[in-house]
């Protein structure tokens, strides 16, 4: 006898065609980049502020309505008129600061980018936020890691007296609180790393002089934006001022570059 066939299961019956279901669902668009947070406006403008400056202590409410006005955050507004944002508008402006900040990539491309999360064409993980002094430098656990000669010699691995010679020679500049900004150790590194071919403190003086003045064309550059009073224009002052300087490092890196190369054998 051969084996009982198992009960069939019974047809769904057709939908008739003028109900909704009978239309094809299509997928899902993926939504907003990042996904998975909380999408309610319940934060005002001060709270993301305050939440930012751990990680941004030099943001400000200018920067964030710029940011806006370029459509990389769009917070809900209140009947009076008021700004409010999500959890998930604040990762957003996390992401963007952080890539002016660390790559300097130009808003422009930023937004690109934003896009291309949000079309799920590419991903990003989530990063915590990252806790800094009211220097930029990061905090080391529970106490700050403020960056004194000693502490950014410890930082760096490198003899203290490297760091007081390029203080000395006006290489590395304190900052009024009398420490060292948090680009002070790619400084220290570099010079450790040329003082091993014989080049002291005192030689390095001439890249202090050609940085002040790129620094002086960037203030030249912006000078229109930052002499207004409008929060638009006091952060298109910041974002211009970073993609300008970030293409004076990259001119002067080609021209030293090419130079080198014609002293190879």
């Amino acid at each position: 006898m051969s084996p009982a066939r198992p009960a069939r299961r019974p047809e769904p019956a057709p939908v008739p065609a003028d109900r909704p279901e009978a239309a094809a669902t299509p997928e899902e668009a993926p939504g907003p980049w990042p996904r998975g947070l909380s999408r309610q406006a319940t934060m005002r403008i001060s709270d993301v502020l305050a939440a930012l400056r751990i990680e941004f202590p030099a943001v400000t409410n200018s920067k964030l309505r710029f940011l806006e006005e370029q459509g990389l955050v769009d917070p809900v507004r209140t009947p009076a008129g008021y700004r409010q944002y999500s959890p998930a508008d604040l990762e957003r402006l996390r992401f963007v600061l952080r890539e002016q900040r660390d790559r300097y990539v130009p808003l422009k491309v930023i937004g690109e980018r934003l896009a291309a999360l949000d079309a799920g064409t590419e991903s990003e993980p989530l990063s915590p936020a990252l806790i800094v002094t009211e220097d930029g430098v990061p905090r080391s656990g529970p106490a700050e890691a403020r960056y004194t000669t000693a502490a950014l010699a410890r930082e760096a691995a490198v003899d203290e007296q490297i760091v007081v010679d390029l203080v000395q020679a006006g290489v590395l500049r304190p900052t009024p609180s009398g420490h060292l900004d948090a680009w002070a150790k790619d400084v220290v590194l570099a010079a450790a790393a040329l003082a091993e071919h014989g080049i002291e403190a005192r030689h390095l003086r001439p890249f202090r002089s050609a940085a002040d003045r790129q620094i002086d064309m960037v203030e030249t550059v912006v000078a229109p934006w930052r002499g207004q009073s409008s929060p638009s224009a006091r952060g298109r002052a910041s974002t211009v001022a970073a993609e300008v300087g970030e293409l004076c490092t990259r001119l002067h890196t080609a021209l030293v570059r090419a130079g080198v190369a014609d002293l190879a054998p």
